[in-house]
């Protein structure tokens, strides 16, 4: 661990506010889009979650990198977020198993921050204009210069990125003889949710976004994954395609964040931009099947609409957010498919929606069972 010099840094809006603070991790420049996480703890797996890819990361809890990092507790291979904005830049960590402190690892992943600013006035911003496109700069402030970056930003709405962090090469995780066979299409998936299936005695082959549904079909699975990830979802026909040829085969499908999306579109539900997101450890989802809430963890801004289900007869609404009321789970009525827009490998509650697993291994088992004549 070392000492490091802050220096001036900026963070400016694309509606023109402008915060003053210091920087954080590398000197540099970098865009995105604005979000912020209610989350208390956990900030490594948030910097790591692929579907914060091209985002700007606000943090609410008033410190980060007071426990260091740790590799371990990464949730892809590298750092996802564009840029972090945070109240307190705690260098200094006390947990003895961090592997290093927070300003050695953004260096060493090139990450551009800025701390010492009044984060819970972004927030409240961000809360009340929307999500919106911002710079991070420790390399200038000037803001004119600033503005012509910003201008060329494109919106998040209309940006496919899931093939962006997708692998590149099909891999495989967990026993060959495993009792069941699970083919993952990898739009930004985090390692945890692949650690649950390996957990309940699946062998996972991980594609990538773009595989073909005859590739996954030629590998003779028992059940299909879409995974979470990045970007718009309404852009991303290769992945709604693939979802509809699985359905026409009736196995077992699920669906998490993203590939909760990509479901929806592939049984004609449209999808939608938030005003600013879910993102956090702490937000409350009533399971209207058993009427138990779960505290889940969530990381989106895109959502099903709720109109467009309400006039379906192709699905049915299994789970919603009690915050606002949004969509956070469905059925397809006549296949064995579902999907949840939160993150169940999370551990907030902390196990609160670990049965979605379960439930996704029984249907399996239930579909290897030979139908009696």
């Amino acid at each position: 661990m070392r000492n490091f010099e802050c220096v001036p840094a900026v963070l400016l809006l694309a509606d023109g506010t402008v915060f003053y603070g210091k920087s954080a991790g590398k000197i540099g420049t970098t865009t995105g889009e604005l979000c912020f996480n209610t989350g208390m703890t956990g900030y490594q797996e948030v910097f790591t979650d692929p579907s914060y890819f091209g985002q700007l990361l606000v943090a609410t809890n008033a410190h980060i990198g007071n426990y260091g990092v740790k590799d371990a507790d990464m949730e892809s291979n590298s750092i996802k977020i564009a840029g972090l904005v945070c109240k307190n830049f705690t260098n200094q960590f006390s947990r003895k198993m961090a592997d290093a402190s927070i300003q050695d690892y953004f260096v060493k992943e090139g990450l551009v921050g800025i701390s010492d600013v009044d984060t819970r006035s972004i927030v409240r911003h961000i809360r009340s204009k929307g999500a919106m496109n911002a710079i991070i700069s420790s390399e200038t402030t000037d803001l004119e210069v600033l503005k012509s970056k910003l201008a060329s930003v494109p919106s998040m709405e209309g940006l496919e990125l899931a093939s962006k962090v997708s692998t590149k090469e099909a891999y495989c995780i967990g026993d060959p003889h495993a009792a069941y066979r699970v083919a993952v299409l990898d739009l930004g998936i985090k390692r945890n949710i692949l650690e649950c299936f390996k957990g309940r005695d699946c062998y996972l082959k991980v594609f990538p976004a773009k595989t073909s549904f005859q590739e996954l079909k030629a590998w003779n699975p028992d059940g299909y994954f879409l995974s979470n990830g990045p970007g718009d979802p309404a852009t991303m026909d290769y992945a709604v395609d693939t979802a509809k040829s699985i359905l026409n085969e009736d196995k077992p499908l699920f669906g998490i964040c993203l590939g909760h999306q990509i479901l929806a579109l592939a049984v004609g539900i449209p999808t939608y931009k938030m005003h600013h997101g879910h993102r956090g450890i702490n937000h409350p989802v009533k399971n209207i099947q058993t009427g138990r809430c779960e505290i889940t963890s969530q990381n989106h801004g895109f959502g099903v609409s709720p109109q467009a289900i309400n006039d379906s007869d192709k699905v049915a609404i299994t789970h919603i957010n009690l915050n606002d009321d949004t969509i956070e789970g469905i059925r397809v009525i006549e296949h064995q498919a579902f999907s949840v827009q939160y993150h169940p490998e999370a551990s907030p509650g902390p196990h609160d929606s670990r049965y979605l697993f379960d439930d996704f291994v029984k249907m399996m088992e239930k579909a290897q069972k030979p139908v009696l004549q």
